[in-house]
């Protein structure tokens, strides 16, 4: 096998526009958030994507946080998520003092397995937190008629699935009361660090304003309703800077581009790994059907934990670097301090054991694509001969 390239596990995407518009905000002399470039990211996406309102974050935890913080969640509280998740999503939970109970996930799409969250749901339950694993949307509406029924609020962590839309036909962060973006290098698109809190309940939206103003009511000042502001809720720095907005702009005017580009990556590692699927050397994404993706990530689920090994060490024999997922945060040194044990979600516990994420980036479309395809292939019949 060839060596002569690198295929990284990840890499931004630039659409050249970014310095322009950095610079532009930078001679603006409006750094802080909520300002020019700021206003035009939240008009963007509550126009795209139907949401009520929004409200640009440092990052997908602050925003989180914040949600968690919107929903009015209280020591003793419990919220129902799946384990397999990155820490941010409990500790928006547990900052509060509240209670996360862990929920397995399902292997199709290694979401929260919505068939057994109402066996979960107690008297101090007040909150269901479902994430969107891999940018494949949650069932939504299903976890929303669970929600109304038992009288519980919703924040989505749609972290990994901007520009995703569930099979209801509305995208990814416009049904519940509240969903979170992320805008971490790491993710389609990108400002570096920065976030998102989708406040969907007209409700919420003014106490949102104080929250993210540091528990203040400058929001009435600017709008020219009060002559002057005053501490009047909990609160913190919840506000993206300018310079960061105007980046991140730019990224979300190609998503379309760039999703399409993403796509390519999909189709090629689906083809590869289907007859492995098929033959159940392994297990891909089976996304549900009439969802459309943003195609964030890809993973591959070995039959064995020593197949996984193999591929990822095989792979980095020639440049190509796949990583192992989240480790679940009930069987992690904080969630043992919560009172949890390995054995107490088994199939989330199996399931992290031998799965594998892929490289995945726009650029890999149109260069590296072939030579990871080519390389992946002859490590999994080395693997499986």
């Amino acid at each position: 096998m060839a060596t002569n390239k690198q295929i990284l596990f990840n890499k931004p995407y630039l659409t050249g526009l970014e310095s322009e518009l950095v610079l532009d905000s930078i001679n603006s002399y409006g750094h802080c958030g909520n300002r020019g470039y700021g206003q035009k990211c939240i008009e963007l996406l509550k126009e795209r994507y139907g949401f009520h309102d929004v409200f640009l974050t440092p990052s997908c935890t602050s925003a989180l946080e914040m949600g968690a913080l919107l929903a009015d969640l209280k020591p003793g509280d419990e919220v129902i998520l799946p384990s397999y998740t990155f820490s941010s999503t409990a500790n928006a939970i547990v900052l509060r003092g509240a209670h996360p109970v862990f929920c397995e996930v399902e292997p199709n799409t290694m979401n929260i397995d919505v068939d057994r969250i109402e066996g979960l749901i107690t008297e101090r339950t007040k909150m269901i937190l479902p994430i969107d694993y891999a940018g494949i949307p949650c069932e939504i509406e299903r976890i929303m008629e669970i929600a109304k029924n038992h009288n519980l609020t919703v924040l989505q962590d749609a972290a990994q699935s901007t520009h995703s839309k569930h099979k209801n036909g509305k995208w990814c962060g416009a049904v519940p009361p509240l969903a979170a973006f992320s805008f971490h290098e790491t993710k389609n698109f990108t400002c570096g660090e920065g976030g998102a809190l989708i406040v969907n309940d007209p409700d919420l939206v003014q106490r949102a304003h104080f929250l993210q103003e540091k528990g203040t009511d400058r929001s009435l000042v600017l709008k020219g309703v009060k002559s002057k502001y005053s501490w009047v809720d909990m609160g913190s720095s919840f506000l993206l800077a300018d310079i960061l907005a105007a980046m991140l702009l730019t990224q979300l005017e190609h998503a379309d581009e760039m999703t399409a580009k993403r796509a390519k990556v999909t189709r090629a590692y689906n083809e590869l790994f289907a007859p492995f699927d098929t033959n159940g050397s392994v297990q891909i994404p089976h996304p549900p059907d009439g969802v459309e993706l943003n195609h964030h990530a890809f993973f591959v689920i070995f039959d064995t934990e020593d197949h996984q090994q193999q591929f990822i060490d095989k792979l980095r024999q020639v440049n190509i670097f796949a990583y192992i997922g989240y480790m679940p945060l009930h069987s992690s040194p904080f969630g043992r301090k919560l009172g949890y044990k390995a054995e107490d979600l088994p199939i989330t516990e199996d399931l992290a054991s031998r799965i594998v994420r892929l490289p995945f980036y726009a650029d890999l479309a149109e260069d590296g694509l072939d030579y990871t395809i080519e390389n992946m292939n002859t490590v999994m019949n080395e693997i499986y001969e």
